[in-house]
């Protein structure tokens, strides 16, 4: 483990579930409420340092993700992201997406193109109670 390794000393977020091998955090992001990452427990830099098994595992876990995502923040799009440049510890960004986020149709990480209402982020945030419980019970079955 690199001595820096933010996602090895801190959860990464606000965890929604911990797992043995990976947990599920709600990133503190204001302008994209359900923004999760989906981080990997060892301290690894790819998927394909992974067994076989586990990253079917990682894979599974993240299209659970991506399914409470949909079904309860009803973004337009889910991105997927596994970049590791910044910090190289095994993680996946799902976010939720709108045609009015800032950043669309760009990636969150480009330069802003628009504020998003006051109003409408407010009405996502509401969203987060019923995200989080719906997140523990689809992920309950990983130990």
């Amino acid at each position: 483990m690199p001595v820096a390794c933010e996602l090895c000393t801190s959860a990464g977020g606000d965890v929604l579930h911990q797992g043995a091998q990976f947990r599920v955090v709600l990133v503190d992001d204001a302008s994209y409420p359900g923004f999760c990452r989906v981080i990997w427990q060892e301290h690894v830099a790819e998927v394909t340092d992974l067994p076989e098994l586990d990253r079917m595992l990682l894979m599974d876990v993240l299209w659970q993700v991506e399914s409470v995502l949909r079904a309860v923040m009803q973004p337009q799009k889910i991105n997927l992201a596994s970049l590791g440049n910044m910090v190289p510890h095994l993680h996946w960004h799902v976010i939720p997406r709108y045609a009015d986020d800032a950043h669309f149709p760009a990636p969150v990480w480009a330069a802003v193109q628009r504020e998003t209402s006051a109003a409408v982020l407010t009405a996502r945030r509401a969203l987060l109670l019923a995200l989080r419980s719906a997140m523990t019970e689809r992920l309950r079955q990983y130990v």
